[in-house]
């Protein structure tokens, strides 16, 4: 595979991107500083398509992106290939307001394949090809200028390797029927709804107990507010204001900003300055939450009891059982909440219970609960039995 020099002109880029844009699939990896930011400092982006490789270098003067990014998410027939690509994704719809499409993810391919659930990349590699990474550029400044030849070559290794996993992934997916079981997942990693941030929805990723509708009107108006304020200043979200915190001001609302400077998990300038009095006058203004906002209680953990917590604990030893029979991550068959409702007593809107997770899992699941399937010890091994094989014993 022929590695260029890290592209700084747009020029070069564009030509690249062209050549790339003939290609039935391109990796894509990017390197990126966030700690200090609410949003990503985009510091380097690598793509390989098989052929040739590439660092590109976004901070250099003049560059412009469009090329790459156009590749990216206009082109359609060309598959964009990442390794756990979410923040990646982000990256990219940060910039355009748009996700990369089609989409392939080689950690979800890997759960289809019985490589583990959330496989980190050199062990993929490892498992995959029998190579070792260096890790030494991992920890690294990305955006401390200038780069230097062991960050590029760490860096541009990522993407070779990656166009070399990915057919060898794709063919071991069709020999196996596998290819399927991913394609919701895949389609979950491309859903531009997952990047958009917006601040009136930033409420629901906050834990609360409450159900009350003033509770929770409040925490929408303040949850928004912290977002609008996190974005216009470029500070983490958590750095600005806690979950914990903003939850607890929800529940309990000081009725003066003097009160502020007592909230566990404020600064105590809050009780005076400007920062202070705007979230005060988010809290007064809030108005509850309307009937057709409520959280759903189908979405709530249900109440499962003693009896109740120990069909989930079955259902998830069953899990176990089917996942290492089959050879897939258990994850990907079915999450942990699906099994309390189902053990809860809840059949529809269930993924175990529709397509191939209901014939690899969801059907044996609905025996146990039912109980129409029981487990035996024969011969030194944990089996299911059904009620009709006992007859027939």
């Amino acid at each position: 595979m022929k590695i260029h020099p890290v592209i700084e002109d747009s020029d070069s880029l564009a030509q690249l991107c062209s050549r790339m844009a003939q290609s039935h699939f391109v990796a894509v990896d990017t390197e990126f500083m966030r700690e200090s930011t609410y949003w990503p400092d985009l510091c380097l982006i690598q793509i390989a398509d098989g052929k040739e490789a590439a660092a590109v270098d976004p901070k250099a003067q003049g560059l412009d992106l469009s090329s790459l990014l156009e590749l990216l998410v206009d082109n359609e027939d060309v598959l964009k290939v990442f390794h756990a690509g979410g923040q990646d994704v982000e990256i990219v719809y940060n910039l355009t307001g748009r996700t990369p499409h089609p989409i392939f993810d080689t950690q979800i391919a890997a759960m289809a394949l019985g490589l583990g659930e959330q496989i980190g990349y050199s062990n993929l590699v490892d498992a995959l090809l029998g190579r070792q990474l260096d890790k030494g550029a991992r920890f690294t400044d990305w955006g401390r200028r200038p780069l230097d030849k062991r960050q590029l070559d760490y860096a541009v290794a990522d993407v070779t390797h990656l166009a070399e996993l990915f057919p060898n992934m794709l063919d071991e997916l069709r020999k196996t029927g596998r290819g399927a079981w991913i394609d919701a997942e895949m389609d979950k990693l491309a859903d531009p709804s997952n990047y958009e941030n917006a601040p009136d929805e930033a409420w629901k990723r906050v834990r609360i107990q409450s159900r009350k509708p003033d509770v929770l009107g409040r925490l929408k108006a303040l949850a928004a507010w912290r977002e609008r304020e996190a974005q216009d200043k470029n500070l983490p979200r958590g750095r600005l204001l806690r979950d914990e915190t903003l939850a607890d001001l929800a529940a309990h609302p000081p009725r003066q900003q003097q009160a502020l400077g007592k909230v566990r998990g404020l600064p105590s300038s809050w009780a005076g300055n400007d920062i202070g009095g705007r979230l005060m006058n988010v809290m007064t203004k809030a108005e509850a939450l309307p009937e057709n906002e409520l959280p759903s209680r189908k979405d709530r953990k249900p109440g499962l009891g003693k009896e109740g917590a120990l069909v989930a604990d079955l259902l998830k030893l069953l899990l176990k059982i089917r996942a290492r029979e089959i050879g897939v991550a258990p994850r990907l068959v079915a999450r942990a909440d699906e099994l309390e409702h189902l053990a809860a007593g809840r059949r529809d809107d269930l993924g175990i219970l529709t397509g191939w997770r209901y014939e690899e899992f969801g059907r044996d699941a609905v025996d146990l609960v039912e109980g129409r399937l029981a487990f035996a010890v024969r011969d030194g091994k944990l089996k299911m039995t059904h009620a009709e094989d006992k007859e027939d014993e």
